[in-house]
Parts: structure tokens; C-alpha cells; sequence
């Protein structure tokens, strides 16, 4: 296949890090002061699964989370939405979407072989049509009836600044009306926290009003907000979580050259049940790892990014 467009292809495969994701850091005021008793990571997480993209080479999607999660000593299934050489950013770039039908022929085969018993939490990325929101409501229905403690993490691929939307917009309506009302966490970046919201993101105060309004709008679940690329100081970027009970935020520098995919392992680092701050430890020091790097250092540099110390919220 000769070279593409990378806003030609048909799904983005994960958002490249830079002012709208939480990839682009480097270090915290106060990083890794004690974290108090309150923020420490919940029980423990054994077993994930989780449905999104995937790439042969290099670490976005299902191939940047299922890694970040075995390194942690978490057991993983993975089934993908799409199945690329690379992500598109790369000059050449080959493969397609998998089809809903056969999502659903997957899981099927995962249930009957047993499974999809004990699945301690689920993780939805990116959908590219509303027939996979479709599918993975069911699959997260389906989880339930086997595992009903199971942890519904919701990170909702839809778009970023300045580019809007790059999914159909009838995906992203699914997405918010079929998935957000089972999810317990979700991961937006800004842009993707105003457009689910109906409010644009511009300040910390428009954020924390457009995570009150989904708050508000599924109070079944108990849901929390964790809002990446939220509004900061000038050279920093903030991680801001919103539940009923609290609003807590992180700020951290920006960091250039950043490889993609450090959406897909935050995301899958919160549903692994690593607190915010601790995920953000985690994230920052793989991210020190990898800078200037074509991609994420998850193997190389695990014995480093695993140790890591949470980072202390601001407030």
C-alpha cells in the first residue's frame, strides 16, 4: 500500500499525544510527594478485558494497553475493532476494520470456552461504527451476567483539538447514549468531555461544569470524570477527576516527542484500578522513558515505568 493520508484512513488508532492528551508530560510539582490514604489504589485488578483497535507494529490500541497491563502482572483478552500494520501517522499503512459481526462471533466463542468468568474490569476504546457501540454494550452486558462486580471503564475515542470529531458523527452519538449510561469511569480528553457534555471545554471551570453535567446526567453508576488535556497554565497540561464526592487535579509540564498511545495505557492503567495519581506516576516515567522514541518504551523500560510513585494531586 503507498503512502497515506493519515486523515484519510478510516479510524485514527489512537490520538497522538500533545496539549490534548495525558502523554505529554514530564514532571509534577511535587510528583511524588506521599499520597494520602484516601487516593490509594482499590482492591486488586487480576483480569481485563478489553475492545478496541490494534496494530502489528508499535503501541497503540489494544497492542499499547494489553502490554501495559500484562506488565503489571494483570491477565489480558483483547478484542479488536481494527486491525492495522501501524498507526497512520506512519507514511505506509495497510488493514481494516473488523466487523461487528465478527466482534460478536468472538465473544460468543470467548463466553462458551469459559472466559469471560472473572473479568474484573472492562475497557471499551476506539468504536469506528454504531454497530460496534452496539456490540460493545452487548459485550459489557455480557461480562456483567458473568462477573457482575466488574469495573466498566469507558475511554471515548471520538476526537481531539483542532481536528473535531473523527468519527461519524452517528458513532459518536451511540457512543454517548449507549455506552456512557454503563460505564462507572470514563477517560475523555477536553475536546471529548465538551462534545459529550454539549459544552466546550475552555477553562477549568468550563471543565469541571461539563463533568458535573454527565455526573448528573448517569447518577445510577456513581460515575467519575477523568478528564485529560484539561486546561492549564502556559508549557503545562492537567489530568482533572470529577466524582459526586470530590474534585481532584493534576498539572504536569508538557513534553515534545512523545510517541502515541499514552491515551490507550492511562486508560487502561485506570482500569487496571491504579488511582488517577498512581496511573499518572506510572504514565510519566514510561513517557521519560520514551521520549524521542518512535514508540512507547512499555517492554524495554517496564522494570522502571512499573516502580514508579504516584504523583500528588494539587489539591
Amino acid at each position: 500500500m503507498g503512502a497515506v493520508d493519515p486523515a484519510t484512513v478510516l479510524w485514527p488508532f489512537g490520538r497522538i499525544p500533545g496539549p490534548d492528551r495525558p502523554g505529554a508530560v514530564a514532571s509534577n510539582k511535587g510528583a511524588h510527594d506521599a499520597i494520602p490514604s484516601s487516593h490509594a489504589r482499590p482492591a486488586p485488578v487480576t483480569r481485563v478485558l478489553v475492545l478496541s483497535s490494534m496494530v502489528a507494529h508499535g503501541h497503540v490500541g489494544l497492542s499499547a494497553a494489553l502490554p501495559a497491563l500484562q506488565a503489571l502482572g494483570i491477565t489480558t483478552t483483547g478484542i479488536p475493532t481494527t486491525v492495522l500494520s501501524n498507526h497512520p501517522a506512519w507514511p505506509y499503512v495497510a488493514g481494516t476494520a473488523v466487523s461487528a459481526h465478527q466482534v460478536s462471533a468472538m465473544v460468543r466463542a470467548l463466553r462458551s470456552n469459559g472466559w469471560l468468568r472473572g473479568i474484573d474490569a472492562v475497557l471499551t476504546g476506539y468504536l469506528p461504527t454504531p454497530d460496534h457501540v452496539i456490540e460493545a454494550a452487548a459485550l459489557i452486558d455480557t461480562v456483567r451476567a458473568e462477573s457482575p462486580m466488574a469495573r466498566i471503564v469507558v475511554d471515548p475515542v471520538l476526537g481531539d483539538t483542532p481536528k473535531g470529531l473523527y468519527l461519524p458523527e452517528p458513532t459518536a452519538k451511540a457512543l454517548r447514549d449507549r455506552l456512557l449510561p454503563l460505564a462507572e469511569v470514563i477517560t475523555p480528553n477536553a475536546f471529548e468531555l465538551g462534545w459529550l457534555s454539549g459544552a466546550p471545554v475552555e477553562t477549568p471551570a468550563d471543565l469541571t461544569k461539563a463533568a458535573r453535567t454527565l455526573l448528573d446526567r448517569h447518577p445510577q453508576r456513581g460515575m467519575t470524570v477523568i478528564a485529560t488535556s484539561a486546561p492549564a497554565m502556559a508549557h503545562r497540561i492537567a489530568t482533572v477527576s470529577v466524582s459526586a464526592s470530590e474534585t481532584q487535579r493534576w498539572t504536569v509540564l508538557r513534553k515534545e516527542a512523545v510517541p502515541q498511545g499514552t491515551g490507550d495505557v492511562f486508560a487502561a492503567l485506570i482500569a487496571a484500578g491504579l488511582s488517577t495519581g498512581q496511573a499518572l506516576g506510572h504514565l510519566d516515567a514510561l513517557v521519560s522513558a520514551s521520549t524521542g522514541t518512535p514508540h512507547l518504551s512499555i517492554a524495554e523500560a517496564a522494570r522502571h515505568w512499573t516502580a514508579a510513585p504516584a504523583l500528588a494531586p494539587e489539591n
